[in-house]
């Protein structure tokens, strides 16, 4: 995230420091508009120029078990089949979890694939890494989130940034490796805006981005002569191409940090208590009305980390015994505080007339065994696991793949990142053969090796 910082300590007639405006955290980038949506059109990036799109990626850090919750083996032998029970949802022929009632009501709009996998070390951050950028991180070469591909090739569409992360970016995996959650090769200014708050906690406010009291309401002048401050401070340098990043960075940080439009969109203060209820009173449910509020004003992309990471925190990442989850765990903490929130994420967006233009993907970085071990837990397991889709033109209401027996391996309509990445950017109406400008210059694929989107999900 960025960071800028030098000798000056300018300050606007709000005694405002520029410094304030631009220190990372929360502030990070703002998706800042290098190609505009219409140049990229132009250049032949946007097939079907889907522009009213908007994704909300939730992702499942952690590594949910495929066989607990949503590819059940009932018939398996006990070591295999777990705790749980299956269930009916609404829709004939497909059983979920026990542990998931509220996602069984819903199941009308949502696809489920269950033979997702992919070939890279079962690593936490080499799977979020893989799962949301479509690539494996190596070379040196880090590759865009989906999320900053979007900011990149489309822009904003408001004075809000088009990709935000929330509550904040991820934390440590483990394997010492990028997490992908930023804008990589093309550059900081599409890494995502970091909330790097609770919206749960009472005293819920964004920080450095609502302004204090006395800078309620910027007039004209007052910009102008922000302008000037930040002339000012640049002349010795302004040639350089990262004095020109610097003078837009500023000029569009000032612009959310005053704009009513930022303010409103992440008051959680204006939803109904009812509403709220709803969500669940939990970070992760708050964080899923946020991002409905986010998409609603005109954001593209919003991703949502169920967990921060894997360490000091009960997760998915269920190896049974401390210091992380046991399946009980996850049964008694966890899918309550998850089913809750996905579940109301999803029926308010088909109330307020949402889900047809958001697609919302629920990603995890890999799997779990198919045996249980001795800890009663399942350990990290890259070889078959099940994501799953709703809105942005996904087909709801049906199981896209098939697993074996046991839940270890992809039986029918293998998906890996690849073609993962490749079905969010054919709900965005990006053109898939094209390439984006990679590092040192050269023309990057924008999916991997002619990935293709999963088959039968759009």
């Amino acid at each position: 995230m960025l960071k800028f910082e030098g000798k000056g300590s300018a300050r606007t007639c709000d005694g405002v420091s520029r410094r304030d405006f631009l220190q990372a955290g929360t502030l990070g980038a703002v998706g800042y508009t290098l190609a505009q949506h219409a140049q990229a059109k132009e250049q032949g990036l946007l097939a079907d120029g889907h522009d009213d799109r908007s994704v909300i990626m939730i992702f499942n850090l952690g590594a949910p078990s495929q066989l607990d919750t949503w590819d059940m083996k009932p018939d398996a032998p006990a070591e295999i089949r777990g705790p749980f029970k299956p269930i009916d949802t609404t829709v004939e022929g497909i059983q979920i979890s026990e542990i998931f009632p509220k996602h069984a009501e819903v199941a009308k709009h949502v696809s489920y694939v269950r033979s997702c996998y992919h070939q890279s070390a079962a690593v936490h951050d080499a799977g979020w890494q893989m799962m949301q950028t479509g690539r494996q991180f190596q070379g040196g070469v880090n590759t865009p989130h989906a999320g900053a591909v979007a900011s990149y090739l489309q822009g904003r569409r408001s004075d809000l940034p088009p990709f935000v992360v929330l509550p904040e970016l991820m934390g440590r995996g483990g394997g010492n490796l990028p997490n992908g959650q930023a804008g990589g090769f093309l550059g900081k200014a599409h890494d995502p805006f970091s909330l790097n708050a609770d919206p749960s906690t009472p005293d819920f406010k964004v920080p450095d981005l609502l302004p204090p009291a006395d800078l309620g309401t910027v007039r004209v002048d007052r910009r102008k002569r922000l302008r000037e401050v930040v002339d000012e401070t640049v002349r010795n340098f302004e040639a350089s191409p990262n004095a020109r990043q610097l003078d837009s960075n500023f000029d569009t940080a000032y612009r959310l940090m005053t704009s009513p439009q930022a303010r409103e969109a992440f008051d959680l203060s204006k939803e109904p208590a009812a509403v709220r209820d709803r969500y669940g009173r939990t970070r992760f449910g708050q964080c899923c009305l946020l991002a409905r509020r986010l998409i609603e004003s005109g954001v593209r992309f919003v991703t949502v980390n169920t967990f921060l990471t894997v360490f000091d925190e009960v997760t998915w990442d269920i190896h049974g015994s401390a210091p992380f989850t046991s399946i009980e765990g996850m049964k008694n903490i966890v899918a309550p505080m998850y089913d809750q929130a996905y579940s109301a994420l999803i029926s308010d967006l088909v109330d307020r007339g949402l889900l047809e233009n958001t697609l919302v993907c629920n990603l995890q970085e890999f799997g779990r065994t198919p045996r249980v071990n001795p800890a009663g837990g399942r350990d990290h397991w890259p070889g078959c696991f099940t994501t799953y889709y709703a809105g942005g033109g996904v087909k709801g209401g049906q199981v896209v793949g098939t697993s074996d027996p046991i839940g270890g391996v992809p039986a029918e309509n293998p998906a890996d990142p690849g073609n993962v990445v490749a079905t969010i950017f054919q709900s965005l109406g990006y053109n898939l053969e094209a390439h984006l400008p990679g590092p040192a210059g050269r023309p990057f694929p924008l999916v991997d090796f002619g990935k293709q989107p999963i088959k039968g999900l759009i």
